[in-house]
């Protein structure tokens, strides 16, 4: 298992009851489509609680559908704001890389430490 999803694991793990919190607070407190933005300034909150170094750069990397792709560039600067990113690109995702689906549109994304 890599570095990185060792620590996810620890930090999930110890911080599982934070998480269903999160999790009830995001049910409770629905945001409109492509603008999740709270919930994305939680979920930075908590990554910081849970002892990830805020000083690592990082870079988000994504692509997916149009229409995903196109929240993604006109909100990057908004995106990267939130998690704490350096940059918000359109390429082929590199580091850590997850498929989502946001409100029915796929989206790849991969975040990495900015350097490597």
């Amino acid at each position: 298992m890599s570095e990185l999803k060792e620590k996810i694991k620890e930090a999930v793990n110890k911080h599982l009851d934070t998480a269903i919190a999160l999790s009830k607070d995001l049910a409770e407190h629905p945001e409109l489509p492509y603008q999740e933005f709270e919930s994305s300034r939680k979920m930075a909150e908590i990554l910081k609680e849970a002892g990830f170094e805020v000083m690592d750069k990082i870079k988000v990397t994504y692509k997916g559908s149009e229409k995903a792709e196109a929240v993604f560039a006109a909100n990057g600067t908004q995106i990267c704001s939130e998690v704490l990113a350096v940059s918000a690109e359109k390429a082929e995702p590199a580091g850590f890389v997850k498929e989502w689906k946001i409100n029915g549109e796929a989206v790849f994304m991969g975040v990495e430490k900015e350097g490597r």
